[in-house]
């Protein structure tokens, strides 16, 4: 199982959260704040793996064994599943999840309930593991499709080696940003626009998110994009350019033919 930390890199994991829209297929977007990390660029949710992302049992239609295959690890993939649905909860408060009957459906008392679970986790006061167990369910992991693999490169002073996920959004929820971790509410943007945001210098973003964005800009629809990269015709071949920017194969023996 690979270390959560090597020198000065630290094993992380983002999500794209996808939607439909009249205006086309849009991901939602936050913006760090002044400091810390990736201070002030336009980012997609997600954060560090911990040691406690390690719960095999919240994932209970993936196993370690094909989470690492799909990664290409020996060990421990799972961890970045765990990882990217408890992240995208913590930072827009969006739950990635499965019921005993199949994907979760909120009513009102349940978005308040689960409302009050991320507040609870937020503080410190609960863990992830607590919050599924409250709300009964287990993480969509089945709904989790990996994207993309991008290392900081060494010129950053602090490192991450990150895998990126896709997500389609749940219709019965709503994202909204902890703004103790962003500098505002999130956007919902369609990716040709927020390239055109950073062209422009309106956005600051650095090369994962902007080829991230440019393969989402040629899908129409959330169904369309989530067949593509689940069956990573989405993949753009490694090159030398490409990885000085940070991008890493996309699975060490990726082939480049389409499942």
């Amino acid at each position: 199982m690979q270390p959560l930390q090597r020198e000065n890199i630290r094993l992380a994991a983002t999500v794209m959260l996808i939607r439909d829209n009249p205006a086309g297929l849009q991901v939602y977007m936050v913006k760090r704040p002044g400091r810390g990390d990736f201070p002030d660029l336009h980012v997609f949710p997600g954060g560090k793996v911990d040691e406690d992302d390690w719960q095999p049992d919240s994932c209970p239609k993936l196993t370690d064994q094909e989470a690492s295959a799909r990664l290409g690890v020996s060990a421990g993939g799972l961890r970045y599943w765990v990882a990217v649905a408890r992240e995208c909860f913590e930072e827009c408060g969006v739950l990635l999840a499965n019921s005993a009957t199949g994907p979760i459906q909120l009513d009102a008392a349940q978005q308040q309930s689960v409302g009050a679970s991320r507040q609870n986790l937020l503080q410190g006061d609960i863990t992830w593991t607590t919050v599924l167990q409250q709300q009964q369910v287990t993480i969509a992991s089945d709904r989790l499709v990996y994207f993309s693999h991008w290392i900081t490169p060494p010129s950053v002073p602090r490192r991450f080696d990150t895998r990126f996920f896709l997500a389609a959004m749940p219709a019965d929820q709503n994202a909204a940003a902890d703004t103790d971790e962003t500098a505002d509410d999130g956007h919902w943007v369609n990716p040709s626009e927020a390239l055109e945001n950073a062209r422009q210098g309106e956005w600051q973003m650095i090369e994962p998110t902007k080829r991230s964005l440019e393969t989402l800009s040629q899908y129409s629809s959330v169904e369309q994009a989530l067949q593509e990269v689940d069956s990573e015709r989405h993949v753009t071949p490694w090159t030398e350019a490409a990885g000085q920017q940070g991008m890493q194969p996309f699975r060490p023996d990726w082939s480049g033919i389409a499942k």
